[in-house]
């Protein structure tokens, strides 16, 4: 179900440093004879572009491979070859956001400080409010009265409706609260937010798991969705982000914050390789308005778009 526009040309432009990484991939193969020099050129500089060790390795022997049977033999044979196994590396089905069948959706937020998490609930909140649905927000990091504020500030930009707690107060309870507003007003969708933690703090994540335990037993199935804000620019620091946050959270989906243009997009290749976890969201520009579908068509073929013509 897609619900978010796509904005090609802001993709393109947030992935400009992705395409510098990969070093003109393009220009390199066209007109080229594929031979063993050039098949580790292309794994040198998937690498570069953070696409990660382990993918950039099972994407060049894909083309050695079929180079050494004689099945692929120009330089646009490889690229195509990359285009296609790297696309069909994301199903639909895995990329549509869950929703309830019934009753509110519950979609649980989660990810480090300075990911751009709050802002990415914003654009969340925005686009489903653009489809006509009705959003409540939890505010469950309790621990920052700066966070709580800040999501108070976007609620009411947007004009949406917000649960709180005092400052230091049970996390869970607000969470226990927002679902049971969000229950008895018939809201479609409740947004929780939680504090920003990182991946090896038990102590956190403990509580994270109390927030969906809560959650469930408020509404069947909740959380419906529980999505992982990454951080763009982060490179390989988000795959082990992704690793720490699949075993502990159950996350069923990712938001990739700030691909503005300086971060290297590869990273969603190592994630999905290493973690399986599918990039459903990713944000591109500050504004509400600048979120839209994980689409692997539009993605592969802006990452390895020639410079040229897409900036």
């Amino acid at each position: 179900m897609a619900i978010f526009k796509s904005v090609v040309s802001k993709l393109r432009s947030g992935l400009a440093k992705t395409r510098q990484s990969l070093g003109g991939m393009v220009s390199l193969l066209r007109g080229r004879k594929l031979d063993e020099e050039l098949i580790e050129e292309i794994e040198a500089r998937l690498i570069r572009a953070d696409v990660g060790v382990g993918a950039a390795r099972a994407l060049s022997e894909g083309i050695r491979t079929s180079y050494r049977k004689g099945e692929m033999t120009k330089g646009e044979d490889a690229l195509e070859f990359l285009k296609q196994e790297i696309k069909a590396m994301w199903p639909e089905q895995d990329r549509r956001l869950n929703l309830a069948e019934s009753g509110p959706t519950v979609v649980l937020v989660t990810g480090v400080n300075g990911a751009g998490k709050t802002t990415s609930i914003a654009k969340i909140a925005s686009q489903f409010s653009t489809e006509g649905k009705s959003v409540l927000l939890g505010a469950c990091d309790t621990f920052r009265a700066g966070a709580v504020r800040q999501l108070e500030i976007w609620a009411e930009r947007l004009g949406v409706d917000i649960v709180k707690g005092q400052e230091g107060s049970d996390p869970a309870a607000v969470a226990f609260d927002a679902c049971s507003a969000g229950a008895a007003r018939g809201v479609d969708v409740i947004i929780l937010d939680t504090a920003g933690r990182l991946q090896t703090q038990a102590g956190l994540m403990d509580q994270l798991s109390k927030i969906k335990r809560v959650a469930t037993k408020q509404i069947p199935g909740a959380p419906h969705e529980v999505l992982l804000v990454l951080d763009a620019t982060a490179g390989q620091n988000a795959l082990r982000q992704a690793e720490g946050f699949a075993e502990a959270a159950g996350v069923t989906g990712i938001f990739l914050s700030k691909l503005d243009g300086t971060a290297r997009g590869g990273m969603v290749v190592a994630i999905r390789q290493q973690t399986d976890i599918p990039v459903k969201l990713i944000g591109v520009g500050e504004t509400p308005e600048d979120v839209q579908p994980f689409d692997p068509d539009r993605f592969v073929e802006a990452m390895f778009e020639e410079s040229v013509n897409a900036e």
